[in-house]
């Protein structure tokens, strides 16, 4: 998964406090990047800024693990700069629930759990 943004360390400051977890930094010429945990881990993401990468809420949307309850993490986003603009909602199916978000870059993030 990739997520572009105009401002490294607030998209790492952000994504740090919604989900709980370490992103190291990392920088190449001309590219600025924060990667997301990966041990044990199946499916990646890194944050990048640089050029060719545009943050946007149009287009696809990555959906994150919202663990066991999307919730908590969605309790986050507001108070991390952040808007939330789907609440909580059970899917269709009534198999889990969904919220999309935008982060502090401008783009539209989903979550999803079983709860």
């Amino acid at each position: 998964m990739h997520i572009p943004a105009m401002d490294i360390p607030r998209a790492v400051s952000f994504y740090q406090a919604i989900l709980g977890i370490d992103i190291e930094k990392m920088e190449i010429p001309r590219v600025e990047m924060g990667i997301f945990p990966y041990e044990e881990q199946m499916v990646t993401g890194i944050i990048t800024k640089g050029e060719g990468f545009n943050t946007s809420a149009n287009g696809v949307t990555i959906y994150l693990n919202g663990g066991d309850n999307l919730q908590t993490i969605l309790d986050k986003v507001d108070k991390n700069g952040g808007k939330i603009i789907v609440p909580k909602t059970a899917h269709a199916d009534e198999n889990g629930f969904f919220a999309l978000f935008l982060d502090t870059e401008g783009n539209k993030l989903g979550l999803n759990s079983p709860n």
